[in-house]
């Protein structure tokens, strides 16, 4: 039985979260690399958050064959500029107030892998515009929260609301890091029975 169940290559408890709204018979065993840092400019950020999906599902996989393995990924792009997890509280400062300025996009790539006999992949990736609001002083007492720590862009949605956030364009779970109708569609592909999307 345990054979059929699903594996989530994450250590998210966001990501955690939003699947068991989709499939909620999984196990997690996260990445056990570190993920590759971006390497050229000629790579655009759709396929780059597709690769670093595929990499973390695959890394995963080799070590379960024939069970099918979920990864994702999720990156943050303002202004021509890729916005990653922030290394420290000026780093993230700098990615909110950036962000507050113009438009962003957040994209995440999500992959679904199998190894073993019959080897299958799966790979597709979201978009979600997002206007954020350019008010110092809800940006400073989010960032004291400490709750950028960790997560693409400096901020969670689901925790600033429409404090920080003034509109999106898109899929809301797709900002918290698991696209649902992405994963639903997904995974239905392959067999896999969803309680959502």
């Amino acid at each position: 039985m345990d054979e059929n169940r699903l594996i989530l290559a994450s250590a998210s408890p966001r990501r955690r979260e939003l699947l068991a709204r989709i499939c909620p018979d999984f196990t997690v065993v996260p990445c056990p690399y570190e993920e590759p840092r971006r390497k050229s400019d000629k790579v655009q950020p759709r396929m780059w958050v597709q690769a670093l999906a595929h990499f973390k599902a695959r890394s995963v996989a080799e070590s379960h064959p024939n069970r099918w393995v979920l990864g994702a990924d999720t990156l943050v792009v303002c202004g021509g500029q890729w916005l990653g997890k922030p290394r420290d509280l000026d780093d993230a400062r700098r990615m909110l107030v950036w962000q507050a300025r113009q438009v962003s996009e957040v994209l995440t790539g999500v992959c679904l892998v199998r190894r073993g006999v019959d080897r299958r992949r799966l790979v597709r990736s979201d978009v979600t515009r997002v206007w954020m609001r350019d008010n110092q002083g809800v940006r400073e007492a989010y960032l004291r929260s400490g709750d950028w720590q960790g997560k693409a862009g400096a901020y969670g949605i689901q925790n600033v609301g429409d404090r920080l956030v003034e509109r999106i364009d898109g899929s809301f779970s797709n900002v918290v890091g698991l696209p649902d109708r992405l994963v639903a569609a997904v995974l239905r592909a392959v067999g896999f029975p969803v309680l959502t999307g």
